[in-house]
């Protein structure tokens, strides 16, 4: 029996009883107080809105531990951002967070995790503009166990956190070691010819479809965002290539496909040896940065295919080639890729944590 199985058993062994959320915690929205960003004097103080920190102010209003919960509908629907965030030390909020304030820790961590982990759509106003409301907020129901159960619960879950937050900051390590040794390999040395993209590869625009005129499938539709924006039943391109966005806010974005593909608003680039597409998709990468700035246009920006064939990378021996490819590869593996590596690693430990948390939060409720 685990530690906290006994303290079950001991403190609370019939169930445990709901309390609004109202009764937990003192509800601080009165000091809120907006200011627009054209009135607002820059300083080193947190801003909160309804999605977390939005500006750094010159001045606070709250100075503590406290917990801040959307007030935005549609993001709590949607759940783009999370529901329930903390913030301390000196800060400002705005009136887009509600403001709560908890006697300890333990206390509002746990609500934290609670409300992040169920479905508010019952307490949220169906006006213009869907937004959840104090008086709502105060009714939402927590089960809420005798304090030293709610800690261990709290030491168990944070114990996930903190093991999730070092995964990720070694990810981001890598992420820039990965950068640093593409730079480093893709550099040209004097001995090292460059050439123009037009020289050792062909372009191929896409072609137009609608998602209403198409059949639903699993082949990915690759419209200019960094994922595919729907599925389809048909193929215009098979095999490897590197897709470049041609319009719209991720214009210049490369991703390379190694299956069916049906490629609308985007280029496709081929050449005709393996090696050298691999190789020329790490050196457009590797320029992400500057691809992106070649974006032209005004409502819908876009990048030309003729500038892009013109631009120069090095091109070593086939036998370099490959060897540059296979370490990045690797690198590319380890940093992005969501079934092995850190990622994969990563997304294991989320699950587990979801899992133990619904575990962990549900109790038999008291009669």
């Amino acid at each position: 029996m685990s530690r906290l199985d006994r303290l079950i058993a001991e403190l609370c062994p019939d169930g445990v009883k709901c309390v609004s959320l109202g009764k937990i915690g003192t509800n601080l929205d009165s000091k809120r107080k907006p200011v627009t960003k054209g009135l607002r004097e820059t300083g080193k103080y947190p801003y909160y809105g309804a999605s977390g920190i939005v500006d750094y102010v010159s001045d606070y209003i709250f100075d503590g531990d406290f917990l801040l919960i959307s007030e935005d509908g549609a993001n709590l629907v949607a759940r783009k951002t999370p529901i329930a965030f903390s913030a301390s030390g000196k800060i400002w909020v705005n009136n887009h967070a509600h403001v709560l304030q908890f006697d300890t820790y333990e206390t509002r961590r746990y609500v934290e995790i609670y409300l992040n982990s169920i479905d508010l759509s019952n307490y949220i106003s169906t006006a213009a503009q869907p937004k959840l409301s104090q008086a709502n907020l105060n009714k939402i129901p927590i089960p809420l166990p005798p304090f030293e159960v709610l800690r261990e619960i709290v030491r168990i879950l944070d114990n996930f956190t903190e093991l999730t937050a070092e995964l990720t900051a070694e990810l981001t390590m890598r992420k820039k070691q990965y950068s640093y040794y593409r730079n480093l390999l893709l550099t040209a040395d004097k001995d090292t010819p460059c050439v123009s993209i037009d020289e050792i590869a062909i372009m191929k625009r896409g072609d137009y479809i609608t998602k209403k005129g198409s059949v639903e499938g699993d082949i990915p539709v690759i419209l200019g965002g960094q994922e595919p924006a729907y599925y389809i039943n048909t193929s215009n391109h098979e095999g490897e290539a590197i897709v470049i966005s041609r319009s719209g806010a991720y214009a210049g974005f490369v991703s390379f496909w190694n299956q069916p593909i049906f490629v609308t608003d985007g280029f496709i680039l081929e050449t005709k040896d393996k090696h050298l597409l691999k190789y020329l998709f790490y050196c457009l990468k590797n320029i992400q940065d500057e691809l992106h700035q070649t974006k032209r246009g005004g409502g819908v920006p876009h990048v030309r295919g003729n500038d892009i064939m013109k631009i120069k990378i090095p091109v070593p021996s086939i036998e370099k080639q490959k060897r540059i490819v296979d370490i990045l590869d690797r690198f590319d593996a380890l940093t992005t890729d969501i079934t092995i590596g850190l990622p994969a690693e990563i997304e294991a430990r989320r699950k587990q944590y979801e899992y133990y948390r619904d575990k962990l939060l549900t109790f038999k409720e008291l009669n």
